[in-house]
């Protein structure tokens, strides 16, 4: 880019080129500006021109560009557009470019200044500009942007006596700026006039001197100095109205408020410090009105302070105080030692600015670096942080239809999040170019902060708390459990904690087990009692269809008919709607209803459009408006509030979870582990997250058949030659353990798979049965040292000694000798009391410190200690470094796995699973594995932030072509990371589009194959289900038995997929077409497996997605009568150091030998209660459920399953008493499995178990007490 000079002497109007990114609201005022400009200066024309016009006028925008004198930029950051414009602006020869893209601020010159770095050298200011900045500000680090604002008022007038022109030029550019700061209508004239003035006198003018009496009185039209604006104060619209200055002091804004607005709001009313971007007050948009009076209008005392937005922190820090913090400081603990003699007490703070607290936009840039500092002022304080704000680059109308998404959602939520934020709401939007508030979210916003604040100032033993826990799926002894959390231990441990510090839960001396709760809300449940009736949601009901009913009214009524006549789930005729519950004392413990109907009791999780039936609406107004709770808490990870039917991001007031929660605050207890689905749980459900840890973990080690065969291996080893006679009995254990599959004989000739028989055991030479022998027993190594899950947690209890030592073992890889554990990891393992602690904490209504979401295994001690509000990470950083480097080798060990098995060819189409659980905890490597397929890395523009994936080179690529990649979003990935799905949306329409043979670039082929069948957007790869909506509704259908075959489950997958995302519009338009070609072409699903907890087999969402993706692209296969439609699927488990990709059934039956047929497993899952005895029966269902998407069926791991769960007496008479819904559907799988020709049991087993089904199901419905009373 070429340095700049004086604009050369030519002919014709000067023009200056205006081009405004993130603040399309002030348009029309730099318009009305370059107006009143061209009266003073009318041989200059002001052209302006928004960031949105780049695409929406490019070529009025290119014509102005092209011959322009001056550039003058502000806010742009979209790195398509900074590169588009650095190639235009390079021949203009002053240009100026503020609070943009380091890229573009770079293009920066004016005369001889240049902001560019000489080669080699980092962007920035100039030394000489540093070595002044230095000067100003605290000296703390983290306010070096606030010293920087201070030296933009002084420099201009510093440097005046600074003799040269490099001094002058240098001068302009801060005198610029420094117009451009202060902001409103006369200074952005006034800049461009002082601009005009230096730089860009009349044609023929340039070189004619100036008259004396020009010298003496100055040029006529000559710009004024700056309206000088206060960098800092406070607002009120009452105060603009009477066009009275800002007030200088918080101490000075209260004493006019308390004179003249008292009777705005209640005494005692929250007293909200709300922190405004100061260009927005300068620049009177009317939204700030609206906001403030609104607050005062709903009971919030507001104390509106204006900003530039990189001195938020040390308004926060230095003139806000609470209560909490003076008290401490009484008792001589200062935790912020700037703090101001005058602070103000504030109940909570309030950002509309967005980004972190410490350095606002400009704090992007190292967001983490400096959240710890954020989280040690918001620990001082201890009051809750919340952000609000309306859309600044957004409009109003695709919040509404898509959602919160791209950068917006980065400054809303992602990055706030660190700093311990909560309960974000978006109030609005904008409308063409200017900003509108929508007046409703700011009363929700304003009841959520009089909810908190009503929290804390209520005394302890007069608060109602209702605690939530979950019973889905219905049936299957789900009631009173949560995945990896010991629910009944746990809910005793909050019971007691809660009383031990004052809440009132009744007159009995001792509290009831944590298991008597759950079996009598099991029995509140049962059909009879709910027929029974009694007190219930009936008023609640009644209330919703009094009046004139409302949208979300209509839409109940329509679904399920008139509210007075709903008779359905949880109802009992002529009583109405009942709350299933326990109330102890001021505590009440409920089971959260059922979503959906009666035989399909989950059909709301998948049916956008369906609402809420009746009872479920019911049960939460009656929380709120009856039983009249303080605080919700939501107990174990998860329920369903949080995914109804609504906004994706940015709740609105049609949102069923923002109408069913209300302003309740909603303390969220959720595994650690998992930052992805719980940033739902906080963003849609407005949850305070506690994290909790994981159970600790066990070594599979070797049973019964393994145990046996390893015995007999360590024999033969000691002399071959001398026992060989062992070989049949090693051959037949094999078979009999189902090993051959796992570990089978290959030919060195012929590389077949031979069977075991005992001939074959006596003909191979000893070299080669030793060589077998050698790798059967380094199978078994692997198996015996397997990482699983032990058991379940329970809140707030540290670690045993022998679970400690679990714990690193697993940490350390099992490289660990007593005595020398990490002492640090150690203590903060003991401190899971603090799970307890955090609850408490929030329940007191005050700030929740931030811990990023994670595993002790992949992330370290970094996760520790648990009890923190967790949140994900900066979507712009995707993938990290190390993600894509682990990524391009699991790609690369892939392609591999798959040449090996097909002669070297490599597949033409890869489908990769992007979930945001893997993608959060791992960084991208999901992401990572794409780009590697592709051929494709990302780039970085200078604040760290990937702004594209860019296209390797064929040249580069080793001679491999790039892979077509169909990828397969969860809803949490494609809600979560909008700019990572607009960025691989453009990186597949670039390959689709690069001019490369399409031997070489699958993407290009199968785009052009499709485009010949006049397919449109023949470039999606991304695909979904529809906005908003989440899963695959296949696991529902295993879960109720409602399938015939495979294909009928691979058909529900992709109807439920057919939906493609991307960049600009294409956020979720129906595609079906699209995705049954990338089906028809797909040769290899991947998977990657992230954690330990949650393996294959563990969880339902695995073969409800990567099973039926399976089936899906077979039955497209056959459907286009390919030959041999099989579908390979890797396997990757990155939670260790081998990431060597595995074959599904491989890891299945890995996975079965470690855990369900394991009896070290089955045992300490057992010994949970009713909470392990779920877990079992839901690992039973996931076996049918991989039977009935991908095939796997082996009798072995049922036969296992019947040994370990039926064939125990002591195993099976603990599961039927713990959990006899659970037990019961240990059996009925077992007989669905034999049903459908999953498993080859013989006649006698199968009577056994029809028998044993029949008799509990008997023993639930009360038949043997009934016999008995006779």
């Amino acid at each position: 880019m070429k340095a700049s000079a004086v604009p050369e002497t030519r002919e014709g109007a000067r023009k200056i080129v205006l081009l405004s990114g993130f603040e399309s609201f002030n348009v029309a005022l730099y318009k009305a500006s370059a107006r009143d400009l061209k009266k003073r200066y009318p041989h200059v024309d002001l052209l302006v021109f928004s960031d949105r016009d780049i695409e929406g006028r490019r070529e009025e925008l290119e014509a102005a560009l092209d011959g322009a004198d001056v550039f003058f930029g502000s806010l742009l950051f979209d790195y398509d557009q900074v590169e588009w414009l650095r190639a235009r602006i390079a021949d203009i020869p002053l240009r100026f470019v503020f609070e943009s893209a380091l890229e573009l601020m770079s293009c920066t010159s004016v005369g001889s200044f240049q902001m560019a770095a000489p080669s080699g050298q980092k962007a920035g200011p100039p030394p000489a500009v540093k070595a002044v900045l230095a000067k100003f500000g605290s000296g703390k680090e983290e306010d070096k942007l606030v010293g920087y604002l201070s030296f933009l008022k002084i420099g201009p007038q510093l440097l005046k006596f600074v003799p040269g022109d490099k001094a002058r030029d240098l001068k302009n550019w801060l005198t610029v700026y420094a117009y451009w700061n202060q902001g409103g209508k006369e200074n952005v004239e006034e800049a461009f006039a002082y601009l005009a003035s230096e730089y860009l006198a009349p044609p023929g003018d340039e070189n004619k001197p100036k008259s004396f009496i020009e010298r003496i009185f100055g040029v006529s039209g000559a710009p004024k100095p700056p309206v000088e604006t206060p960098a800092l104060g406070l607002y009120h619209p009452q105060r603009e109205r009477e066009k009275m200055p800002y007030f200088e002091t918080i101490a000075s804004y209260l004493d006019w408020h308390a004179r003249t607005r008292s009777h705005k709001v209640p005494a005692g009313a929250p007293r909200v410090a709300m922190l405004l971007y100061r260009k927005h007050v300068i620049t009177k948009q009317p939204y700030l009105a609206d906001l403030v009076e609104s607050f005062e209008d709903s009971g919030v005392l507001p104390i509106p302070i204006f900003i530039n937005g990189v001195e938020a922190h040390t308004i926060v820090r230095d003139m806000l105080t609470s209560e909490y913090e003076q008290q401490r400081r009484a008792e001589g603990v200062v935790e912020v030692d700037s703090l101001k003699q005058d602070a103000t007490v504030v109940d909570a703070v309030v950002s509309t600015v967005g980004f972190p607290l410490v350095g606002g936009p400009a704090g992007s840039m190292e967001a983490g670096r400096q959240a710890e500092v954020a989280q040690g002022i918001l620990g001082a304080k201890n009051i809750p942080y919340f952000v609000a704000a309306p859309l600044l680059i957004q409009d109003i109308a695709s919040w509404v239809r898509s959602g919160v998404g791209g950068l917006q959602s980065t400054i809303l939520y992602a990055l706030p999040e660190l700093d311990g934020a909560i309960d974000t709401v978006a109030l609005g939007g904008l409308c063409g170019d200017n900003i509108y508030l929508t007046r409703e979210r700011v009363f929700a916003l304003s009841n959520r902060l009089k909810q908190w604040h009503s929290l804390r100032k209520t005394k302890r033993d007069e608060r109602k708390i209702a605690v939530m826990m979950y019973g889905f799926p219905p049936g299957v002894g789900a009631t009173g459990t949560a995945a990896l959390l010991n629910v009944p231990n746990s809910l005793e441990n909050m019971l007691q904690s809660l009383k031990a510090e004052g809440y009132y839960l009744g007159d009995a001396d001792e509290l009831p087990t944590g298991e008597s709760i759950v079996k009598a809300l099991r029995t509140l449940e049962e059909n009879a009692t709910i027929m029974a009736g009694y007190d219930g949601a009936v008023n609640a009901v009644s209330d919703m269809a009094k009046g004139e009913p409302d949208v979300l009214v209509k839409k109940m009524e329509a679904a399920w008919g008139p509210l007075e006549n709903y008779i359905g789930l949880a109802t009992a005729p002529g009583k109405g709607s009942v709350v299933t519950g326990l109330q102890l004392g001021n505590v009440f413990i409920g089971i959260q209803p059922a979503l959906g109907v009666e035989g399909d009791p989950m059909r709301l999780l998948f049916e956008r459009d369906l609402t809420p039936h009746p009872q479920y609406a019911a049960y939460y107004k009656w929380l709120q408006n009856e039983f009249k709770a303080n605080a919700i808490v939501h107990f174990g990870m998860h329920g369903t509030v949080e995914w109804l039917p609504g906004s994706p991001l940015g709740n609105t007031s049609l949102s069923w979870s923002e109408q069913l929660l209300g302003a309740m605050p909603n303390v969220y207890v959720y595994a650690a582990n998992n930052p992805s689905e719980s940033i739902i749980a906080k963003r849609r459900g407005y949850g305070v997250i506690i994290s909790h840890n994981v159970p600790p973990y066990g070594r599979a080690g070797l049973y019964k058949q393994t145990a046996q065969l390893r015995e007999i291996l360590n024999e033969y080893r000691e002399n071959p030659d001398e026992n060989s006679a062992l070989r049949t009995s090693i051959f037949d254990m094999v078979t009999a353990a189902g090993l051959d599959s796992d570990c089978p004989y290959v030919d060195a000739q012929t590389s077949e798979h031979v069977r075991m028989t005992p001939e074959m055991a006596e003909s191979l030479s000893q070299k080669d049965f030793d060589a077998y022998a050698s790798e059967l027993y380094t199978y078994l190594g692997v198996l015996e040292n397997r990482l699983f899950s032990e058991g379940l947690h329970s809140l707030g209890t540290a670690p045993t000694r022998e679970s400690m030592t679990q714990y690193l073992s697993a940490y350390f890889d099992g490289d660990i000798e007593a005595g020398l554990i990490d002492e640090i990891i150690r203590d903060l393992l003991s401190m899971n009391t603090e799970e307890i602690t955090g609850m408490h904490r929030a329940l007191d209504g005050e700030w929740v410190p931030p811990a990023v979401g994670g595993d002790l295994l992949r992330d370290g001690k970094g996760v520790l200690p648990t009890g923190r509000n967790i949140h994900a990470l900066d979507p712009y950083r995707m993938p990290s470094a190390a993600a894509a480097t682990r990524g391009a080798a699991v790609a690369d060990a892939i392609l591999k796995q798959h040449q090996d098995a097909n002669d070297g060819a490599y597949p033409e189409s890869v489908s990769v699973n992007l979930w945001g659980l893997d993608a959060i905890k791992t960084k991208g490597e999901s992401v990572g594995i794409v780009l590697q397929l592709v051929g494709a890395r990302a780039v970085k523009e200078g604040t760290g932030r990937v702004v594209r994936y860019e296209l390797i080179p064929l040249s580069e690529m080793n001679g491999r072509p790039r892979v077509d990649v169909l990828c397969n979003m969860s809803g949490i990935f494609r809600d979560s990371f909008a700019s990572v799905v607009g960025l691989l949306d453009d990186l597949f329409v670039r390959a689709a589009e690069a001019d490369e043979p399409i031997e070489m670039n699958f993407i290009r082929k199968h785009s052009r194959e499709m485009q010949s069948e006049g397919i449109e957007n023949t470039t999606a790869r991304l695909f979904s289900n529809p906005p908003g909506d989440y899963g695959s509704m296949v696991n529902e259908r295993v879960g109720t038995s409602g399938w015939e075959d495979s294909r009928e489950l691979g058909d529900t997958w992709a109807s439920r997929n057919a939906y493609s995302y991307g960049k600009g519009d294409e956020r979720g338009t129906a595609r079906p077409e699209v995705l049954q070609s990338l089906l028809r072409t797909t040769e290899r699903v991947v998977q990657e497996i992230d954690s330990v907890e949650y393996g294959l087999t563990d969880i339902q969402e695995y073969y409800a997605n990567t099973g039926a993706l399976v089936a899906a692209a077979k039955a497209a296969k056959e459907d286009a009568g390919v030959k041999n439609p099989d579908v390979a699927c890797s396997i990757v488990e990155t939670f260790g150091k081998d990431v060597t990709p595995k074959d599904l059934d491989e890891t299945l039956r890995m996975e079965y030998r470690t855990k369900l047929l394991n009896p070290r497993w089955a045992t300490a899952m057992a010994d949970q209660g009713s909470g392990g005895a779920y877990e079992i029966s839901q690992r039973m269902t996931a076996l049918v459920g991989w039977g009935a998407t991908s095939g796997f069926a082996e009798n072995w791991v049922y036969d296992g399953a019947h040994e370990t769960y039926v064939e125990d007496e002591e195993m099976r008479d603990k599961l039927r008493k713990s959990n006899p819904q659970a037990f019961r559907n240990v059996v009925k799988r077992m007989l669905e499995a034999a049903g459908r020709g999953m498993w080859d049991a013989d006649e006698e087993t199968l009577e056994n178990l029809r028998e044993l089904f029949s008799d509990v199901e008997d023993e639930m419905e009360g038949v043997q007490l009934a016999k008995a009373k006779k």
